[in-house]
């Protein structure tokens, strides 16, 4: 692959890594003709240890693992993150939405959609009743209040003992103590990201208020959409690292290590990447997915088992500390005597990296969504590309906060989640397809279907660890 890098954090981009994707290029199959003869008898008895002990073990995977940190280091890194974020991003956000407080009100177990990226790693669900407030006090910077039975370290001051006033009541007077003029609350029509208020909150919360302090009560769709599209550089920069784990799991899928042709399914090297992201102690957003596209005249009809000469395409994402991946590539087997893909093959997917430099050349801050997506589909379409676009925000979620540019169904534009504008240090999943036409295949058309990660900063638009330019080949 051809990749533009963002900065990166050097420790965890270690050399073995690197080593472990040329080895798996290099992957050879070890002739069984006169191998034993060759081998002393304690090298056997160790060789024969060895494959038992193999039984045991995960799938095989090509190549040296990458680094993943253990979970008290991520911890360590969320939570330096989140008062980073509390500090700098929040008082932005809230400034540029006009709210100067801001109530995040749910439940256990029904978590409004920020909540959890407000609180420490180790926080795993709400507590009872979970009030958190952030107060804009001007230049004495942001109040952090927590007006629940249970603290939350040291983000959130205390602000509620149990016994000594009803909650809701305590709420009210903390209130009426900082006279707010507008309130935010998280019910949405459009972002269910700020939808999180329940209707039976907002009734004690109106009723805790009284009138006057209620009609100071606005929507906090486009501050909590604001609060979670927004990364810092920090996270940025961890970003490629997070990618580059996500790259390393497709590219490994797609050798003999794990594909063997004729044999292996689709199923098979869907749950291999599964059992690779949880041998990792890795979470997916998502059941990975691998499908088939072969030429109608192969004799090979079953869309299940991979054969030489299919080419194959995977939909694959993982989460870790916090944040999300999307990634979409392509892979060819190669037929007995082949060393290359047809270039019809190489051709089309030419035509998807000229699509996708097509639509990040069209993101401008501001420029909504659905601007975005008239804009790009119309110099593709002037170009002779066959294009569809559908290409959504991540960060926290795996789609995620911000402007939604086309749907696979909504060509001409989204209503609502479309409407939304761009800003700078947000991360998109670029993802879209083209539709071409490959010779070696009698003329028939394929889809190339690609989804790669970008940062969209004041830099300009920068493919996170890179993107697919070449298709991998599976020998």
């Amino acid at each position: 692959m051809n990749r533009k890098r963002v900065p990166r954090i050097n420790s965890w981009h270690n050399a073995p890594w690197k080593e472990g994707r040329e080895r798996s290029d290099r992957w050879k199959e070890t002739p069984s003709k006169g191998f034993l003869p060759r081998v002393t008898p304690r090298i056997f008895v160790v060789l024969v240890a060895a494959a038992c002990l193999a039984a045991f073990l995960p799938l095989a995977r090509a190549g040296q693992s990458p680094a993943v940190l253990g979970l008290k280091e991520r911890a360590e890194v969320f939570d330096r993150w989140l008062k980073l974020r509390l500090e700098t991003v929040l008082p932005e956000v809230m400034r540029r939405e006009a709210i100067d407080m801001w109530l995040v009100i749910c439940r256990e177990y029904e978590e409004d959609p920020v909540y959890l990226t407000f609180v420490p790693y180790s926080s795993i669900a709400a507590r009872r009743l979970s009030i958190l407030a952030f107060f804009d006090k001007g230049k004495e910077g942001l109040e952090r209040l927590s007006v629940s039975r249970y603290g939350i370290g040291d983000f959130y001051k205390a602000m509620y003992e149990p016994g000594k006033a009803d909650q809701w009541e305590r709420l009210a007077q903390i209130i009426k103590e900082r006279n707010p003029k507008r309130i935010g609350i998280d019910e949405a029509e459009t972002f269910a990201f700020g939808d999180g208020l329940s209707a039976s909150h907002k009734a004690k919360l109106v009723k805790a208020l009284g009138p006057d302090l209620s009609k100071r009560l606005v929507s906090a769709e486009r501050l909590a959409v604001g609060w979670l599209e927004r990364r810092t550089s920090n996270e940025l920069e961890v970003y490629t690292h997070i990618m580059g784990i996500a790259h390393k799991i497709v590219a490994d899928a797609f050798t003999r290590n794990v594909i063997t042709p004729g044999v292996t399914t689709t199923e098979d090297v869907v749950w291999w990447m599964r059992e690779r992201v949880a041998e990792l102690k890795l979470d997916t957003w998502f059941q990975p997915s691998l499908s088939i596209q072969r030429p109608a005249s192969s004799p090979q009809k079953d869309g299940r088992v991979i054969h030489r000469g299919d080419l194959l395409h995977c939909d694959f994402g993982i989460t870790y500390i916090g944040l999300n991946t999307d990634t979409q590539q392509h892979a060819y087997v190669l037929k007995e005597g082949e060393d290359d893909a047809p270039q019809g093959l190489k051709a089309a997917l030419a035509q998807g990296n000229r699509l996708q430099d097509i639509l990040i050349g069209e993101f401008r801050e501001k420029r909504t969504g659905n601007e975005i997506l008239a804009a790009a589909l119309k110099k593709a379409k002037d170009e002779g590309l066959k294009p569809s676009i559908y290409t959504h925000p991540l960060g926290f979620h795996g789609h995620a906060a911000g402007p939604t540019i086309g749907l696979w169904d909504m060509q001409g534009g989204v209503p609502g989640l479309g409407d939304y504008p761009l800003y700078f240090d947000t991360v998109h999943s670029i993802e879209l397809n083209v539709r071409a036409a490959v010779p070696e295949w009698g003329n028939q058309e394929v889809q190339i279907a690609l989804e790669q990660d970008a940062a969209f900063t004041r830099e300009g638009t920068l493919f996170i660890d890179g993107r697919q330019t070449k298709l991998h080949l599976i020998r």
